[in-house]
């Protein structure tokens, strides 16, 4: 059997990186269709039903070989982020760890920036080489599910109902679930792993949307240009300064919303500004919405209306969705404890396709992938972490084969 590392090296090295440009397409990216395509000849490998369709989502089950009351299945996804660079991972392992500071390309991961780092002393720790994302969001996820089938297909002795796979396309971009069937599914409840630190369990999300702010501007040589130029820049600049400074990702914690600048581009002529606005509370996410609308309503009355803005929803809190069926929590804290693993109950400060999954009638809670620092040239996942999660799926297809 091939170990979860070994699977997770190879997954990363596959370019997914998925694009805000393109989302309108599926999936956003054709690279996606070549990880999926990998995954579902690996599954059809182990002598598994698999298919892989066009939009590169990848459904698989593995049939139930005793009674149980649920169907349950698991889901992670296949795309990276795109920034800061999601493109030619090249993963390093850093076995035995020494609990100091591990030297990148470009500089050093330190416990000092990372105190959580101290806990994996002595464990053996993946970091991309600096360059780039490791990926380990959520090609860990992805890793540990096919380990977890690899398992199960070699020890039909394990008592289990029908356990459901699948790899979805696009989550980074909020669209991961746009497209998924729930009929090729075929499960009654599921689990999106795609979390961080071993432990983490997650069933209450952020309201989530994303903005485009495209403004005009007049450009003329600026030795030409009192009351004739109007500069963009400037324009957009006044936008984001509107936004509330201490309601950033950087200033906010807990269940705190925000607001979130993620790029600005342009020039004078014209300028884009992309975000997206985020908050646990239904009526607090549109309050939200509504804040940067009247924000950019006022500036089109000083500037003519010269600026054009489209929110997209993204996701839901899927808390109201989930919480009517605790066993889901229950058996994955149960699962956790009985791996030596201390489970963590938290609302996440971000969201999963299981937020959207669970408003599409599939209740889908989120649990950890054991890594760290996700969307950042920083994050790393532990090799050992990675093989306890595969331990905590397993107790989980378990206590569920008992009804």
């Amino acid at each position: 059997m091939e170990t979860v590392e070994s699977k997770f090296l190879r997954y990363v090295c596959v370019d997914t990186p998925s694009s805000e440009d393109n989302f309108e397409n599926t999936p956003s990216t054709d690279c996606q269709k070549n990880l999926a395509r990998m995954l579902c000849s690996e599954l059809k490998a182990l002598g598994l039903q698999a298919e892989v369709t066009e939009q590169a989502y990848v459904y698989s089950c593995i049939p139930a070989n005793c009674a149980s009351e649920y169907s349950i299945g698991f889901i992670a996804h296949i795309d990276t982020v795109e920034k800061p660079c999601g493109a030619g991972v090249k993963p390093i392992v850093h076995k035995g760890y020494s609990g100091g500071d591990i030297c990148l390309l470009n500089g050093k991961l330190s416990p000092d920036d990372f105190p959580v780092l101290k806990n994996y002393a002595g464990q053996d720790v993946i970091t991309s080489d600096g360059t780039t994302v490791l990926g380990a969001d959520d090609k860990a996820g992805v890793a540990e599910i096919m380990a977890l089938a690899e398992y199960l297909v070699s020890h039909p002795e394990i008592k289990h109902g029908k356990i459901g796979i699948a790899f979805t396309p696009d989550e980074e971009i909020g669209h991961g679930a746009k497209l998924f069937d729930l009929n090729k599914f075929g499960c009654d409840f599921a689990y999106t792993v795609d979390g961080e630190e071993l432990g983490e369990i997650t069933y209450e999300t952020f309201n989530g949307a994303g903005f485009d702010l495209a403004v005009s501007g007049v450009n003329i040589h600026p030795g030409q240009a009192k009351g004739k130029m109007i500069n963009a820049v400037v324009i957009a600049n006044e936008f984001i300064n509107a936004l509330p400074e201490n309601e950033r990702p950087e200033t906010t914690e807990g269940r705190e919303g925000y607001y979130f600048v993620t790029e600005i581009r342009g020039g004078v002529e014209s300028c884009n500004v992309r975000g997206i606005i985020r908050d646990h509370d239904r009526e607090e996410f549109g309050r939200r919405k509504a804040f940067v609308s009247a924000a950019v309503e006022k500036l089109n009355a000083k500037y003519c209306g010269r600026l054009t803005l489209s929110i997209r929803g993204q996701y839901y809190n899927c808390a109201e969705v989930i919480a009517p069926h605790k066993h889901l929590i229950d058996n994955a804290k149960a699962a956790m404890e009985a791996a030596g693993v201390k489970p963590s109950v938290f609302p996440v400060r971000g969201g999963t396709d299981g937020s959207s999954l669970s408003f599409m009638g599939l209740p889908c809670p989120n649990i950890c992938t054991g890594g760290h620092n996700a969307h950042g040239l920083n994050e790393f996942v532990s090799v050992q972490s990675m093989r306890k999660v595969v331990e905590i799926l397993l107790g989980i297809v378990g206590l569920y084969s008992k009804g």
